[in-house]
């Protein structure tokens, strides 16, 4: 099988679960802008604040996006392991690197129906408190790098399902660590500065929200960032996370076919 159709199969594939699993996918799309709009009144006392809804929006769409992208890929992933499913791809002449791109693509679409939910939910009550949803095209660069460095991380956690067993708490720790040290609700300008260095460096959405919110809440450009590390951390950061996801899945993959483990779960 060519590269071109693996890639289309796996992509075709991701969106057929999507499609299959649309019950789920509505719930997620009610419990992620609930779960904004709680998190906005808690943080506002009982009200929903206009000073709040915004820079927690960003930060709460970023959020949404990286639990919705790295999980899909990797609960994918890991039911094929135990479903036999990938070992038998691993015996055809389909790339892995087809399949892996493919699930990656798939997981960033089907991420976007929850994400946008929240965007949705946060422009709706914005506008009802008598604001509005700024708009700029130059969040396309920091939205471009969070997309990028989620699915760095998703390769990494891909590659260490490859050979360990039950990592599945990882995941949904990582969520609990990038609500509470990512920048995500709380600006990292606010926090002691060895998490917010770390944060910056390790965390895919990090540098992304803080771009964001110069951009849209203080009406900066990208060349101009006063926050977080600048233009230069918010390209390299993704391409150092996907760089790193690449190397260290391909040597997990190569470990796994070694040891005979790519069905073992």
């Amino acid at each position: 099988m060519s590269f071109a159709r693996g890639f289309a199969a796996e992509v075709g594939k991701g969106l057929l679960n999507l499609a299959a699993g649309w019950r789920e996918g509505i719930l997620e799309m009610v419990t992620f802008p609930l779960f904004y709009l709680l998190i906005v009144l808690f943080m506002g006392r009982g009200q929903l604040l206009p000073d709040l809804l915004l820079p927690v929006l960003l930060g709460m769409v970023a959020l949404t996006f990286i639990h919705e992208q790295v999980n899909r890929v990797f609960w994918s992933y890991l039911g094929d392991i135990q479903s036999g499913v990938l070992e038998q791809t691993y015996l055809t002449s389909l790339p892995s690197a087809a399949s892996i791109l493919g699930r990656q693509v798939a997981a960033v679409i089907s991420a976007l129906p929850a994400a946008l939910a929240v965007l949705a939910t946060g422009a709706v009550a914005i506008t009802l408190q008598g604001g509005r949803l700024p708009l700029d095209a130059q969040v396309i660069v920091p939205l471009a790098a969070i997309a990028l460095g989620t699915c760095g991380l998703a390769l990494i956690l891909c590659g260490l399902t490859l050979v360990f067993k039950r990592i599945e708490i990882i995941t949904q720790l990582s969520v609990a660590v990038y609500a509470i040290a990512g920048g995500t609700l709380v600006p990292l300008a606010a926090m002691p500065d060895p998490i917010a260095a770390l944060s910056r460096l390790l965390v895919p959405v990090a540098p992304g929200i803080e771009a964001m919110r110069d951009i849209l809440l203080g009406g900066h450009s990208l060349a101009a960032l006063p926050t977080g590390w600048g233009l230069g951390w918010l390209l390299v950061q993704p391409l150092l996370l996907t760089t790193a996801g690449v190397v260290l899945f391909n040597r997990l993959e190569h470990l796994a076919k070694r040891r005979g483990t790519l069905g073992r779960h």
